[in-house]
């Protein structure tokens, strides 16, 4: 092997792990791959001779220069127009029933990792997601063992009270989402109010770019008369029959994305509940969040 291809060829093999790593605790797809690259310029000037486990000091540089940018993108944040939400991404799961991996990348958990400090959520993702022990984070994120024991157990706790309890199976949540979308786009309002749970929440990010609720919209009639609309108004300047509408897996669930006009518009998750009612509906419609789902780069979910 020529000498200058090992780190590439090492580096290569943890590239899943160190996205999945780097999204978890940020949030945003181009912010992870931004953290990707910076770690592989770090590991490609690396005495890897010294370097006895390469996955765990390649994690170690992503989570270091992740919770960097995480300190400063909380203060750009705290300005965002409207509702902040996560950055969508294309996924795939070959454990397509492996309920607690898919969780691990859903929009509704990376909501409440919103809610963590910095530290917080880098140990949580690195614990709780990837099973690292409470001395390899502490290694990888530069704090005391105790600390990270500490912060570890905050975020649980945190995480636990706040985590939605959605555990409907994967082929009724694409079953409520099609229909939910036919309904829509038919003006079926009675449909809409069935598969509505009384107090679900619409949560729309337009990041001032775009025009989106600035303040969520609760409750199954408002929400039921809201997109019983969908299909009679231009969207974007775009009319609903001349938009692409494609059910594909978004953050590890069923999800919808809209193209039309040469671009992606927006994309679309909802959360069902236990009984198949839609508890929750996400629009990601920032055109600066939506580059991930128009490159089309599917990632895979399972820790590596």
């Amino acid at each position: 092997m020529h000498a200058d291809q090992q780190p590439q060829e090492t580096f290569q093999a943890h590239r899943d792990l160190l996205f999945s790593v780097a999204y978890r605790i940020l949030g945003t797809a181009a912010d992870a791959e931004d953290v990707v690259q910076d770690a592989w310029l770090k590991w490609s000037g690396v005495d890897r001779s010294r370097v006895a486990d390469h996955r765990a000091y390649l994690v170690r540089i992503v989570s270091n220069l992740a919770l960097d940018r995480l300190r400063s993108a909380r203060v750009r944040r705290e300005t965002y127009v409207g509702p902040w939400l996560p950055e969508p991404i294309l996924t795939s799961s070959d454990a397509a029933d492996d309920v607690a991996t898919a969780e691990s990348v859903s929009m509704a958990l990376l909501v409440v990792l919103e809610t963590l400090s910095p530290l917080e959520r880098a140990v949580f993702v690195l614990r709780e997601v990837f099973g690292f022990g409470h001395a390899e984070v502490a290694d990888a994120v530069g704090r005391s063992e105790e600390s990270v024991r500490q912060a570890a157990h905050r975020a649980r706790e945190h995480v636990r009270a706040r985590r939605p309890r959605f555990h409907a199976d994967r082929a009724r949540q694409r079953q409520v989402t099609e229909r939910f979308l036919a309904a829509a786009s038919g003006g079926d309002l009675n449909t809409l109010l069935e598969l509505l749970a009384p107090d679900v929440t619409v949560w729309t990010d337009g990041g001032g770019k775009v025009r989106q609720a600035m303040r969520p919209v609760t409750g199954a009639a408002p929400v039921a008369a809201w997109f019983a609309t969908l299909g009679r108004h231009p969207y974007q300047g775009v009319e609903f029959e001349a938009m692409t509408i494609e059910f594909v897996e978004v953050n590890g669930g069923p999800g919808i994305v809209f193209t039309g006009a040469g671009r992606v518009i927006a994309a679309m998750v909802l959360d069902v509940d236990e009984q198949g009612r839609i508890a929750v509906i996400r629009t990601i419609a920032n055109p600066d969040k939506l580059g991930a789902v128009a490159a089309r780069t599917v990632h895979p979910i399972e820790p590596t």
